[in-house]
């Protein structure tokens, strides 16, 4: 039996260290009239464009990343007894944008980059200064294949690419396209005006869903052909995101239940 292909990504996007202090809030702070938080204890993950990277990666998807050196930090404050972020702090500094010169493929090679080594592009922008708008509209230039593009910008691109995005960002864009994949939480998501139905779940926590969504939808994608069958199952792996805690990644069990 013919082993099935493993995928190659080129990941470009900012990334961050995500911090979770978790704690239990008992009483107000007489000083001013918000809750103390007693510390129990504390996780640090990595989050935005290397959430996708790990969740591409659970499918079994062989992915090299373009990130930023400079460090974002953002620090999420959760009272456990009732699961609510109390506070967030975000510590950062305005990203360098991405150099010409940084490598597009993992071959140790002084050959120019070639863009038949991956089978996919994509495009994970938080909008942190590592991808300028006009970095974007050259890369879907240059990139032979399919491009998939999550950003908060509000000019993007319009042909050759699949850009996702939720209902607050579509809100923002300069000039919508048919090419929008619009994320509607628990609704959803809708593409050429077809809505998609996401399934019904208790939302725990919606940090990194999106990226959960991006990634499944780029796989389905790569393996069913077609982004209309890819967009169910990626409604499916962000309904598993939010059921649970903190900056997510799919496990085997997650991807065997969204594939059953």
């Amino acid at each position: 039996m013919q082993q099935q292909k493993q995928f190659k990504i080129l990941l470009i996007g900012d990334s961050c260290t995500d911090e979770y202090v978790y704690g239990t809030c008992e009483r107000l702070n007489p000083e001013a009239p918000v809750p103390i938080l007693k510390f129990n204890r504390k996780e640090t993950t990595r989050g935005m464009a290397w959430n996708v990277r790990e969740n591409l990666m659970s499918f079994g998807l062989s992915v090299y990343i373009l990130t930023n050196k400079e460090q974002i930090t953002k620090t999420r404050y959760i009272d456990e007894k009732s699961n609510q972020q109390i506070l967030r702090v975000d510590d950062e500094d305005r990203c360098e944008p991405m150099e010409y010169e940084q490598p597009f493929h993992e071959r140790s090679t002084t050959d120019p980059p070639s863009d038949d080594w991956y089978d996919a592009l994509v495009i994970s922008d938080y909008d942190k200064g590592f991808l300028t708008t006009e970095k974007i509209f050259e890369l879907v230039e240059w990139f032979e294949g399919p491009v998939f593009i999550d950003s908060k910008k509000t000019k993007l691109p319009k042909k050759s690419c699949y850009v996702k995005i939720n209902e607050d960002e579509y809100k923002k864009l300069d000039k919508p396209s048919k090419n929008l994949i619009v994320t509607k939480g628990g609704k959803g998501a809708e593409y050429k005006g077809k809505l998609y139905p996401g399934e019904p779940v208790n939302v725990f926590d919606v940090v990194g869903a999106g990226d959960t969504f991006l990634s499944a939808m780029v796989y389905f994608y790569l393996k069913c052909g077609r982004i209309e069958d890819a967009i169910p199952y990626a409604n499916k792996a962000a309904g598993i995101a939010v059921q649970n805690h903190g900056t997510y990644v799919l496990t085997q069990g997650d991807i065997d239940e969204i594939c059953g």
